[in-house]
């Protein structure tokens, strides 16, 4: 039974979390007794391919073309839909990233099947898919199980193990026609070094209790130290402190690192369900009934203007 991976591409580059959710469509593919396939839209993708093949692939679908060297869903989704058909692919799998959830339910309705989004596990059961998600956000996680396939999934970053296991990964040159129904005209690039809060293994983020933006430099000084991306809460977003690009929660982007140090975070349900999935949380706050303590696995309360500068240097020494 073929699974087939959708891996994003940035710069020609795979990105870490399509390559996951590769690995876990390869474990996927050997629990149902097939194979799985990876498709790649860019333009000078053969760094993905090679990736692709290096995370177990054993065959890779590639669409490269000026057209596709930025994200265009309507092409994307063209090359999706007929690597499915070529490889017979009862699941399709991509990474729960802004891209993956704009094409994923193209794809699904495109094929007239079913979507299972923003997974955190994934299994067989009886020939069919088993999936874990979050619903509420975070509060509740739910089971479900398909009836009948092919099925989409969406799964969620920092989330799955990567695993290099190399595949056949023999490549198949797609020739996709499509009208898009916009174009890309500029791409406007983070700054140059900065670790993308959605896809770091380890993050530090500040919320309201910094008291003010000035006070920020704290939590860049701490992630500089611990090799980590810098995040936000809404409210630090919403007063202007940060940019919406470092926010993590319900309406900013959901993250699984390692590591997660909230500092200054009282753990609002709706930043709980971004960060919630994380492997270790370390919580730094005042006020020792703030519901972040409730999921922490390490905690101080303490002043974080107080406590981050001494941690800081603990670590550094």
């Amino acid at each position: 039974m073929s699974v087939l991976v959708y891996i994003e591409v940035r710069d020609g580059a795979a990105k870490k979390a399509s390559l996951e959710a590769l690995s876990e469509g390869k474990r996927l593919a050997a629990a149902l007794g097939g194979s799985v396939s990876a498709v790649i839209a860019g333009k000078g993708v053969d760094g993905a391919v090679e990736a692709a093949k290096n995370c177990g692939a054993d065959q890779v679908f590639v669409a490269d073309s000026d057209a596709l060297a930025s994200y265009v869903p309507e092409g994307s989704l063209a090359a999706v839909v007929d690597a499915a058909k070529q490889a017979d692919a009862k699941v399709v799998i991509a990474a729960a990233t802004s891209q993956g959830r704009d094409l994923a339910p193209r794809v699904a309705a495109k094929m007239g099947v079913m979507l299972m989004p923003d997974v955190t596990a994934v299994s067989e059961s009886g020939g069919q898919v088993q999936v874990t998600r979050p619903v509420y956000a975070g509060k509740v996680y739910m089971t479900l199980k398909t009836k009948s396939l092919p099925v989409v999934i969406t799964t969620r970053p920092n989330t799955f193990d990567l695993a290099e296991s190399a595949g056949a990964g023999a490549r198949v040159d797609l020739d996709v026609s499509f009208e898009a129904k916009a174009k890309v005209v500029e791409v406007k690039a983070a700054a140059s070094g900065k670790l993308d809060v959605a896809e770091a293994d380890r993050i530090v983020t500040g919320g309201r209790g910094m008291k003010e933006p000035e006070n920020f430099k704290l939590i860049e000084e701490l992630a500089d130290t611990l090799g980590a991306a810098v995040g936000a809460t809404r409210a630090v977003v919403d007063a202007g402190w940060r940019p919406h690009s470092e926010q993590v929660g319900q309406t900013g982007k959901t993250v699984g690192p390692s590591l997660y140090v909230a500092v200054g975070v009282s753990g609002a349900v709706q930043h709980l369900a971004g960060m919630r999935t994380s492997k270790v949380i370390v919580a730094i706050n005042k006020d020792a009934d703030a519901p972040i303590f409730k999921i922490a696995d390490y905690g101080i309360v303490g002043d974080a203007l107080e406590v981050v500068p001494k941690l800081n240097e603990a670590l550094k020494g």
